[in-house]
């Protein structure tokens, strides 16, 4: 049994974990701020769709990049929000003009500093008693910050510019976003990326695995 809801007015915060491998020296980053479909520890579900006419009202440059979502705090600017298949993926770029930015990004690079959280209104939600969750159908979006603690553990920064990654961290990227197996993904890692291409995808502009791991190059180096 479902019921709507309607709630307006009401400002709302999410939380979700930043996996942070590195941040280039201008403070560039990017990742998922939200994940489609999965409960966060209060029991909320973001919906695919939830922030797309908040998107189109606002765009990027409408939504704040706030520390601790301290209106007083503004630590830099996204350059780019928008939904896909996943989640709220956002690219953004810390201020190091100013102390509070300079601060967070030393925090981020030394992995001191490991959350984001989105500021928002929900417009329209529909309850799940039985199952106590949340369904949230629609949402304002005002604002995403850099916080302390996590609430949605699944969501995370998918690269942060500038610096490769450790093996462990291009392991959990070749299986979680390039869909390889964990023994395809350790074969890429320790035999090279010809351990895969040989005899499978002979194309330079491949779509099939060999394609997914030259796309990957567009990210990590």
């Amino acid at each position: 049994m479902t019921r709507h809801i309607d709630l307006r007015g009401a400002p709302e915060r999410k939380e979700a974990a930043v996996e942070i491998a590195d941040v280039d020296h201008d403070g560039r980053f990017e990742g998922y701020a939200s994940v489609f479909g999965q409960a966060d520890l209060s029991g909320d579900v973001v919906m695919a769709g939830a922030f797309a006419r908040s998107l189109r009202q606002r765009g990027a440059r409408g939504v704040r990049m706030l520390f601790q979502h301290d209106p007083a705090q503004p630590i830099g600017r996204w350059d780019a929000i928008a939904e896909d298949h996943r989640g709220l993926y956002v690219r953004g770029r810390l201020s190091l003009t100013t102390a509070r930015g300079r601060e967070v990004h030393a925090l981020m690079r030394d992995g001191a500093l490991d959350g984001l959280s989105i500021g928002f209104r929900t417009v329209r939600a529909r309850a799940e008693k039985q199952a106590g969750l949340r369904r949230i159908m629609e949402a304002d979006l005002w604002e995403i910050s850099v916080v302390t603690f996590p609430m949605l553990p699944t969501a995370r920064i998918a690269e942060v510019k500038g610096v490769l990654p450790t093996k462990r961290q291009f392991e959990r990227w070749l299986t979680r976003d390039a869909q390889l197996t964990r023994k395809q993904a350790r074969q890429v890692i320790a035999k090279g990326f010809a351990s895969l291409t040989d005899g499978r995808d002979a194309h330079p502009q491949g779509d099939g695995l060999a394609g997914a791991i030259r796309r990957a190059t567009t990210i990590f180096f």
